[in-house]
């Protein structure tokens, strides 16, 4: 896309569900004369990550081309690696077949999202199989399908992806032993209903709950617990929260520990004004001032609130004032069971939950729906579009003495 000089430089690192949203809405809310828009990802392909635990078990999930989703959409796809973000300088260093090259910005929206995170447990590394990402998926769904008929497979992780993971696998394959282990109680933060459902389900399925067992160790065909305990595992299968990309937490800007950044309300970084970020890379404070989860339910929202936000301040426009909030957690329970708990602003669970085969349902028109969302990024309720301030042109560097 040819890009002149007055208009605007928006870099977007990228294309899961935050990214593409982010850099889709931004191209709906700025005309193409005032905003050059560049989406950089390192793979040709969207990958629909809440559908991974179905890809492991030998589903066939279609790609989904990022360069017809933004096609005329006035974003332009860089397909590269990002090696390193100077937010001081303003500048991308990518890595593409072509070999290295840099972006320069005016507005970063930072997407790079997040990976599984083994927790340093011994042997993890080594033996697990994760599903955080589409080449983990597709290993595991090699190695299950090469499993004999009576060999175990352990899922270690009590949370929504543990849950649709090992629901999947004994759906799929009733032929294997297929275990959880939980570090707490197997759907504790679930209502009553919700963890009655959970329990009927497993046991229909033939799945065995380890609860409150948190384990220690990993082995090539085994796990060990807390208190000792050794659980046989052919496969083990890890799923027990994600880490960030190691991007952030080597620039300047202001991070936390595990390397998420610091955002307001707006998803602005609160150190570097002209750094947005989204998704599972900040950390944002929802209802209550608890953190968003990382999660796609989260991730949505606070895209449209960036872009949103960028394009309020680019046009002299009301700055948004909606913060993203919860209204559920959907579970798919294999193809033909769900469970859809309603929860309170900030994510705590009420009495309410619909479950069974319209839960079933119910989550996937809530993954259709997503992906729908990232396939027409410039589809929506029309957007009036106001004309962006020039950005200052850069000085000429000082001539050679």
């Amino acid at each position: 896309m040819q890009q002149h000089a007055t208009q605007h430089r928006i870099v977007v690192l990228g294309a899961g569900y935050a990214g593409a949203v982010a850099a889709g809405r931004l191209a709906r809310r700025l005309r193409r004369e005032d905003a050059a828009i560049t989406l950089v990802n390192a793979e040709p392909h969207f990958v629909e990550r809440v559908r991974n635990h179905q890809l492991a078990v030998g589903q066939d999930l279609a790609p989904r081309s990022l360069a017809e989703m933004f096609a005329d959409t006035g974003v332009d796809l860089r397909i590269a690696t990002v090696t390193g973000v100077d937010v001081d300088r303003k500048t991308v260093a990518v890595t593409d077949p072509d070999g290295r090259g840099e972006l320069t910005y005016d507005t970063l929206v930072y997407a790079l999202g997040s990976a599984w995170n083994h927790q340093d447990v011994p042997g993890a590394a080594e033996y697990a199989h994760e599903i955080a990402g589409r080449p983990g998926a597709l290993r595991l769904r090699e190695r299950l399908a090469g499993l004999e008929a009576g060999r175990s497979v352990v899922v270690v992780g009590g949370g929504l992806t543990g849950l649709e993971a090992a629901s999947e696998i004994a759906e799929a394959r009733p032929d294997l032993d297929v275990s959880l282990t939980a570090r707490g109680g197997l759907g504790d933060w679930l209502s009553p209903k919700g963890r009655r459902h959970l329990r009927k389900v497993f046991a229909a399925l033939g799945i065995t709950a380890h609860e409150n067992a948190a384990v220690t160790t990993v082995a090539e065909d085994h796990v060990v617990t807390a208190d000792g305990t050794a659980v046989p595992a052919a496969v083990t299968v890890w799923t027990t929260g994600f880490a960030v990309h190691p991007m952030a937490k080597a620039t300047t800007l202001n991070v936390t520990d595990t390397g998420r950044i610091v955002v307001d309300g707006t998803m602005r970084s609160v150190s570097h004004p002209d750094v947005y970020a989204v998704g599972d890379a900040a950390l944002a404070a929802g209802p209550g001032d608890k953190p968003l989860r990382m999660s796609c339910a989260s991730g949505v929202p606070s895209a449209w609130q960036a872009a949103d936000a960028i394009a309020a301040r680019l046009t002299g426009q009301k700055l948004p004032n909606t913060a993203p909030r919860y209204f559920n957690q959907c579970i798919s329970l294999g193809r033909s069971q769900g469970l859809i708990q309603y929860v309170t602003a900030d994510d705590r669970a009420v009495r309410a939950a619909l479950t069974g085969r319209l839960a079933a349902l119910y989550k996937e028109i809530v993954c259709k729906s997503a992906a729908w969302g990232v396939a027409n990024p410039t589809l929506g309720a029309p957007t009036r579009r106001r004309p962006v301030a020039p950005r200052t042109p850069e000085p000429a560097p000082a001539p050679a003495v």
